[in-house]
């Protein structure tokens, strides 16, 4: 397989530099202990006031094979014909009030993305990945799940072990393989005032 790891302009821990976004997957089971592994990483990220607001629905293609087919009905046509190759979909969800007075918390998505990329992250240092999408029907996982009011389904995700780019077709097997790029930090760092573009070093 193609070594996907980041290019870092500067180094950046191993688990960051390996994780990426693969749509191939090899068609063999997430062991249950590395499952829990990468749910603990989940679990352990920060929150506004540790409220920990995430909430996920997984679902194992050989466990919870009723689940499993209901997320992917969830998945837009264009990352179904993909994801199913996966060994595990997962639904992302966000508590939107917090647990210890009811008031709205504006920050549970991003306590959500927080956990997430945990748990991405901690999926790569065990050779596992995890694709995120924002491309599945909200309104339908919280149908099919009875996902009460007050919880938003924001992402779902594919995990499993990274397969090779020629089980997918032409045009996704392209973009699996081509560089990996991102803005510089110049592009995105301001130093001391909105606009004053730059970059530490």
């Amino acid at each position: 397989m193609t070594d996907r790891t980041a290019p870092a302009a500067h180094p950046i821990a191993a688990p960051l530099a390996a994780r990426w976004s693969p749509r191939s997957y090899e068609e063999r089971a997430v062991p249950d202990a590395a499952l829990a592994q990468v749910l603990e990483a989940a679990r352990w990220a920060a929150s506004c006031v540790n409220d920990q607001p995430w909430n996920y629905i997984v679902a194992r293609k050989e466990k919870e094979a009723e689940g499993y087919a209901k997320i992917f009905s969830c998945l837009s046509a264009n990352n179904q014909g993909w994801a199913g190759r996966a060994p595990v979909l997962i639904i992302g969800v966000a508590r939107q009030n917090f647990a210890h007075n009811g008031n709205p918390n504006r920050h549970a998505a991003y306590d959500l993305g927080q956990a997430t990329a945990n748990l991405a992250a901690e999926a790569a240092t065990l050779g596992l990945q995890a694709h995120q999408m924002a491309g599945f029907d909200a309104a339908k996982a919280r149908e099919a799940f009875a996902i009460p009011a007050g919880f938003d389904p924001l992402v779902a995700i594919t995990l499993g072990y990274p397969g090779p780019a020629s089980a997918l077709p032409e045009a996704l097997a392209a973009r699996e393989t081509a560089p990996r790029a991102r803005r510089p930090i110049a592009e995105f760092t301001h130093l001391g005032a909105w606009g004053a573009a730059g970059s530490p070093a």
